[in-house]
């Protein structure tokens, strides 16, 4: 849709401005605190939206000190899911209105942002959703494809064999989680599921629940889909896990007790675990070692097109606060 409307001057010209009126509401100063992923054409109208020119930062800061230093008298900022605005931070940045984060927000405690601290200053944080679960889902069934059959250096059993009749577990039955859920049931899997809370229209279609120790002992494959610093699989749970399995983690950063899972991978050779590049974080190195772990060095589901969704998003945000704040 073209979001440009047409006006026409006093001599009858006709030029384009956008739908947006900068002059309605716009902030003192935008600063973007580290490498957000922003498209171009998205950043350009930010810089619409601020009166001071737009500071960007390609870099992650090294500590809060510069966090500080970047925010200054900033009364808006925005950030990616790598940097953490913690309350001493907010705190000490008594100009804020607005924190943007570009990045998915399903979980106030599991944010990189303190908005319980942000909130009682008066200042709002939005995040975005369902950006990058297109890309994430093609990556989950492209690597357990080229796993099970043997299409890589590494493969599942000694002989190629088939998604179809192979069990999958979701830990997480959200958005990403559901999308898993319906392609391994295309592909014809038995699919279970665990979340805190049970999903009975997922269950019409055929997703049974399980706990997640049965889950665990069960399924051939186990999927992870849960908020960032979510830690859910513990000693229990590895040693309930199904001998000559699957685990992959696409979250941001472990979903499980990191020895646990060592013990359970270093003593299970028929195994495998599958992670991308924010699944495994800073253990990417010392998983390395382990020749049937599977790591990507990429995001699985940062593609172009889900920076394109991103960036709409983050824009839509801020234009949504500045309206809110014209209408107060």
């Amino acid at each position: 849709m073209d979001r440009r409307k047409r006006k026409r001057t006093a001599s009858g010209h006709v030029r384009k401005i956008n739908a947006w009126e900068p002059s309605k509401m716009i902030f003192q100063k935008i600063t973007i605190i580290d490498s957000c992923g922003l498209t171009s054409p998205v950043t350009e109208q930010i810089t619409l939206l601020s009166t001071e020119p737009i500071i960007i930062h390609y870099d992650d800061p090294a500590n809060d000190a510069e966090i500080l230093s970047r925010i200054a008298d900033s009364d808006c900022i925005l950030v990616s899911w790598r940097t953490k605005i913690n309350a001493e931070v907010i705190k000490a940045s008594p100009n804020l209105k607005y924190i943007g984060m570009c990045c998915s927000l399903y979980d106030e405690k599991a944010a990189n942002v303190d908005i319980v601290q942000a909130r009682s200053q008066s200042i709002v944080v939005k995040g975005v959703r369902d950006y990058g679960d297109d890309g994430t889902l093609e990556f989950i069934f492209a690597e357990l494809i080229y796993l099970v059959k043997g299409l890589g250096n590494l493969r599942w059993q000694n002989e190629n064999r088939e998604l179809r009749g192979k069990t999958m577990g979701i830990i997480g039955m959200g958005t990403l989680g559901t999308m898993v859920a319906r392609t391994a049931q295309h592909f014809g899997m038995n699919v279970f599921y665990f979340n805190r809370s049970r999903k009975p229209e997922l269950e019409a279609e055929g997703f049974g629940f399980l706990p997640q120790n049965e889950l665990m002992a069960r399924c051939d494959v186990v999927s992870l889909h849960l908020p960032k610093n979510s830690i859910v699989l513990g000693e229990a749970e590895f040693r309930n896990k199904k001998p000559n399995s699957i685990l992959v983690n696409t979250s941001i950063g472990l979903t499980f007790d990191k020895n646990a899972f060592v013990n359970w991978i270093a003593n299970d050779s028929t195994s495998f675990a599958i992670f991308d590049g924010p699944g495994v974080g800073e253990y990417a190195a010392e998983f390395s070692k382990y020749p049937n772990i599977i790591i990507s060095d990429r995001s699985s589901g940062f593609t172009l097109e889900a920076q394109s969704r991103l960036s709409e998003k983050v824009l839509e945000n801020i234009k949504s606060f500045l309206s809110d704040s014209v209408n107060c």
